[in-house]
C-alpha cells in the first residue's frame, strides 16, 4: 500500500470511530430516556445495561483513535447542507439500526410496530437530553434541511411521533467512509478531465463558473454538449480546475429529476463533493417532457448538469451559468493527443488533430483504446477504434463500412480526379488553412468538405465515393434514403440530424445517393405538405453549413438540385461515360490476368460498346462465371454474350458482334 493509500486508510478508520462516538452519545441519551421511562420495570435493565456498556466502548475507541484534520464525512454532510446541531442528532439516531445489530433489536423492542427505527417520539425524547424541545423537532421534521433535502424522513401512516425515522438510502455506510451509493442512483464515473480545454476554461464564463465551485455558492452550472462523454468532460474540467471532486449521476427520462438530484446533493455532501447530473434524454416525448422542469429546486450549494442542448429547463430564482462546449482549436486539439499518447510523433499529433476534429474527451478515450491494441499511433489506428466505440450508435438505414479501392482503380478524366484530390486535400489542410492562417474566421469558411457527384447511372459515381474514403484514411457511411425519408411530418428531420451525428461522431465520409429525393427543388407553397417540404428543404440546407466532414451527394439528375444546395458545394463533379481509353482500361482492371484466352481484344470491346464503367463490371463478372461453369478461361465469346445481357437489361439495341478476324473464319 501506498504512502497516500495508507493515510487515506488511517483518516476513514479515525472518521469511523468518531461516528461510532456520536452514536454511543446518542445510546447513552436512549438509556436515559429508558430508564426514565421504566424506572420501575426490571426487565428494562438489561436494555439500559446493553446500551450503556456498547456506548462505553464506542465512545473509548474514539478516544484512543488518532485526530486527523480532515472533515469527516458527517462533518461534511452538516456543513455542506447547513444542518443544526439537533438535525445532526437526528441522523445519527436514525442510523444507530445500521450501527450495531443490538442496537437495532433495543429499537425493535421500543417500535409500536416492530421496526428496527427509532420513531419521532422516542427521537424527541433523546433530543430533549440535550435541551431541544418537542416543538422544535416537529419544525425541523415539517421544514428542516435534513427532511427537505432527504437526509432524514418520517415514514408510516401513525401520527408524526409515532412515524419512524429513516435515514437516506446507504447514507450511514457513507458516513463510516464507505463508497456505496444507493441502488436508485445510476452513478458514472468522470474520470481524469481530459487535456486539451484550457482554452476552454479560460473564458470568462468558465472562469465564473470555477469560482461558483470554488466558493460553494448556490448556483448551478449547466455544461452543454451535443453528446453525453463531451459534457461529461467539460464537468471534470470544471471540477478539476475548481480544485474538487463531483458525485456523478446519470438521470434518465424515466426518473424523477427532483428526487434524484435530492439524493445525489445528499450523498455528494457526506462525500465533500459536487453533485454532477448527466442528462440522459429518453425517445418517446412524455418521457423527454419527465426530465424537464426545475430539478434544482432550493439546494444549498452548487449543482452541475452535463445535458444536450434544450433537455432542461431551469425555472425559479436560482443563478444559472450556461457553458455550451463549442469548438476545440486545432491547437487544443494537438495537446489532448500529445497528452494522451506520451512521446506521439509531431507530424502524427498534427495529423490527428486535422484528421480527427473530436473533442478532447472522445481523445483521451481513444487513445486508450489505441494504446490497449498495441498499436503504433496513426489516423488509421485512430478511426478504427473511433469506430468501434460508435459504430453500434448507427441510426436505422446507415451501414459503415471500410473501403480500400485505391486512386488507381477509378478511371474518370482528369479534371474530375484533380478536384476529388482537393477534395480530400480540404481535410487533411484545414487545420492550417482554417485555424493556423485564420481564413475560417476572416473568409468564414467551413470545415469539411462537400462534394456533389453527377452523372448516368453506371459511370462510378459510388465508387468515387468509396476512393474517397481510402484516399482520406477513414470509414464510408453510406445512407439508404428510403428508410430515411418519412411520410409523418418532422420525422425525415430527426432521422437526418441522426444521420449526421453518427457521419460527425465516426467522422466517416457521408454519401447520400440519389440526393435529388432530398435536395430537390424547393416548390410554391399551395398546401401544408409544400411548406413541410421546404422546411425539411431548409433543415438541409442549415445543416450542410454546420457538418464538419466530407460529405458525397450523387445523383443522375443535376438540373433538378435546388441552387442553394449548388452553392454550398465545394466541388461539383460530372462523372461521364468513359471514352474509348477510358472503356479500355475499366477492361483492363476487371478481367482477372492469367485467366483470359489469347483471342480476347480490349480494344474491339472499347471500340463496339461504349457503355458505363457498371455495365463493364457487370460484364466481366458474367463472363467470368459462364467460363468458369465450363472449366475455361474467359473467351472473347464470353465477354460479348455479356455485354450483349446488359443492353437486354437496359432496353437498349445491342451494336451486333464485332467482324471477326481471318484467323477465326
Amino acid at each position: 500500500m501506498s504512502d497516500r493509500a495508507a493515510l487515506a486508510h488511517a483518516t476513514t478508520q479515525a472518521h469511523s470511530l468518531s461516528l461510532t462516538a456520536e452514536a454511543g452519545a446518542a445510546a447513552e441519551a436512549l438509556a436515559t430516556v429508558i430508564e426514565r421511562l421504566d424506572s420501575a420495570d426490571r426487565a428494562a435493565t438489561p436494555t439500559v445495561s446493553f446500551l450503556r456498556s456498547w456506548a462505553d466502548q464506542a465512545q473509548r475507541g474514539a478516544a484512543t483513535g488518532p485526530a486527523w484534520g480532515a472533515r469527516s464525512p458527517l462533518d461534511s454532510l452538516s456543513t455542506r447542507l447547513y444542518l443544526t446541531d439537533a438535525e445532526r442528532r437526528l441522523v445519527v439516531l436514525a442510523g444507530l439500526a445500521e450501527e450495531h445489530e443490538g442496537l437495532a433489536g433495543t429499537l425493535r423492542s421500543l417500535h409500536p410496530l416492530g421496526e428496527p427505527r427509532p420513531t419521532v417520539g422516542l427521537s424527541a425524547l433523546v433530543l430533549a437530553e440535550s435541551g431541544v424541545d418537542r416543538a422544535e423537532v416537529r419544525r425541523l421534521l415539517g421544514e428542516g434541511a435534513a427532511v427537505r433535502l432527504g437526509v432524514v424522513r418520517a415514514t408510516g401512516p401513525s401520527g408524526l411521533f409515532e412515524r419512524s425515522l429513516v435515514l437516506a438510502d446507504q447514507l450511514w455506510m457513507v458516513l463510516h467512509g464507505v463508497d456505496a451509493a444507493p441502488p436508485g442512483l445510476a452513478r458514472v464515473d468522470l474520470g481524469i478531465a481530459p487535456a486539451g480545454l484550457e482554452a476552454w476554461l479560460d473564458s470568462e464564463l468558465a472562469r465564473r463558473a470555477v469560482r461558483v465551485v470554488q466558493d460553494g455558492a448556490a448556483a448551478t452550472v449547466v455544461c452543454s454538449a451535443t453528446e453525453e462523454p463531451i459534457a461529461a468532460g467539460r464537468c471534470a474540467a470544471l471540477l478539476a480546475a475548481a480544485g474538487g471532486q463531483g458525485f456523478a449521476v446519470v438521470v434518465g427520462a424515466a426518473d424523477d429529476p427532483a428526487e434524484v438530484v435530492r439524493l445525489a446533493t445528499v450523498h455528494a455532501a457526506a462525500r465533500d463533493a459536487v453533485p454532477v447530473l448527466l442528462h440522459r434524454p429518453g425517445t418517446g416525448d412524455r418521457e423527454h417532457e419527465s426530465a424537464r422542469g426545475n430539478c434544482a429546486g432550493d439546494l444549498p450549494g452548487p449543482l452541475i448538469l452535463g445535458v444536450t442542448p434544450g433537455a432542461v429547463r431551469l425555472d425559479g430564482a436560482r443563478p444559472v451559468i450556461v457553458l455550451p462546449a463549442g469548438p476545440v482549436p486545432a491547437e487544443q486539439r494537438q495537446l489532448a493527443w500529445r497528452a494522451a499518447l506520451p512521446g506521439i510523433d509531431p507530424s502524427t499529433t498534427q495529423a490527428l488533430a486535422t484528421r480527427l476534429p473530436i473533442d478532447p474527451a472522445w481523445v483521451a478515450t481513444v487513445a486508450g483504446d489505441v494504446r490497449l491494441a498495441g498499436q503504433p499511433p496513426s489516423v488509421a489506428a485512430a478511426s478504427a477504434a473511433l469506430r468501434r466505440r460508435t459504430g453500434l450508435l448507427l441510426p436505422l438505414g446507415a451501414e459503415l463500412m471500410t473501403p480500400a479501392v485505391p486512386w488507381d482503380h477509378l478511371v474518370l478524366p482528369e479534371e474530375a480526379c484533380l478536384q476529388l484530390r482537393d477534395a480530400v486535400g480540404r481535410l487533411v489542410h484545414q487545420g492550417t488553412v482554417l485555424e493556423d492562417w485564420g481564413m475560417g474566421r476572416t473568409a468564414r469558411a467551413r470545415r469539411g468538405a462537400r462534394v456533389l457527384l453527377t452523372g448516368r447511372p453506371g459511370t462510378g459515381k459510388s465508387l468515387a465515393a468509396e476512393v474517397l474514403a481510402t484516399a482520406a484514411q477513414t470509414d464510408l457511411l453510406r445512407v439508404d434514403l428510403s428508410q430515411i425519408v418519412s411520410k409523418w411530418l418532422g420525422e425525415t428531420e430527426k432521422n437526418l440530424a441522426g444521420v449526421f451525428d453518427a457521419a460527425e461522431r465516426t467522422q466517416a465520409v457521408l454519401v447520400l445517393d440519389e440526393a435529388d429525393a432530398l435536395f430537390g427543388t424547393r416548390t410554391e407553397i399551395s398546401d401544408a405538405h409544400d411548406r413541410y417540404a421546404n422546411l425539411e428543404t431548409a433543415y438541409l440546407l442549415q445543416r450542410l453549413d454546420s457538418f464538419e466532414g466530407l460529405l458525397v451527394l450523387t445523383t443522375n439528375l443535376r438540373h433538378n438540385i435546388d441552387a442553394a444546395f449548388l452553392r454550398r458545394m465545394d466541388f461539383v463533379v460530372d462523372v461521364p461515360l468513359p471514352d474509348r481509353a477510358a472503356c479500355r482500361e475499366l477492361w483492363r482492371l476487371h478481367l482477372p490476368p492469367g485467366h483470359l484466352a489469347d483471342e480476347v481484344d480490349l480494344d474491339v470491346l472499347a471500340r463496339m460498346y461504349p457503355v458505363p464503367g457498371g455495365w463493364i463490371r457487370n460484364a466481366a463478372l458474367t463472363a467470368a462465371f459462364a467460363a468458369a461453369g465450363a472449366g475455361d478461361v474467359i473467351r472473347q465469346q464470353h465477354l460479348i454474350a455479356a455485354v450483349r445481357r446488359e443492353y437486354r437489361k437496359a432496353a437498349l439495341p445491342f451494336p451486333g458482334e464485332p467482324p471477326r478476324r481471318p484467323d477465326e473464319r
